[in-house]
């Protein structure tokens, strides 16, 4: 299951296209999913957890919490709307394009993938692309 928690203004048009999508990517990597929890919510939020849980002082845009076991897939996944607001105008890419990036870039996470590396940031952003380009799929 696939729920969406929203603790600031913006939240997902079309809920079960995203749902689908992300069943359809969990499936993808040959995955079970049990169950993904999307909160979105604000930069200062965010930073409050990135301090308490991995001692980092920074602002980013996605923290994800893993609890998948074996292939079966879950976890917690925060999102700043903040940063990937910013992130979208930076790369000069549009709102719904950057959620999608961080959507599947926390699924990723659950699968075991890093972006630490130069090489695993190369083999992140392939697999984000990937499964990006599913959403635009009907399901």
């Amino acid at each position: 299951m696939i729920e969406f928690h929203y603790k600031t203004g913006f939240s997902l048009e079309n809920e079960d296209k995203y749902s689908d999508w992300l069943n359809a990517v969990v499936e993808s990597e040959n995955g079970v999913l049990n169950q993904i929890d999307y909160v979105f919510c604000s930069d200062e939020e965010v930073l409050k957890m990135n301090k308490k849980y991995l001692n980092h002082d920074t602002y980013t845009d996605i923290l994800t919490f893993d609890y998948t076991e074996d292939n079966v897939i879950g976890g917690d996944i925060f999102i700043s709307v903040d940063r990937v607001k910013d992130n979208a105008k930076i790369f000069n890419i549009s709102l719904e394009e950057e959620v999608l990036r961080v959507m599947a870039h926390g699924v990723l996470h659950l699968f075991g993938f890093k972006d630490k590396t130069k090489e695993e940031v190369v083999i992140m952003r392939q697999k984000e692309n990937e499964k990006i380009m599913m959403f635009h799929v009907e399901h």
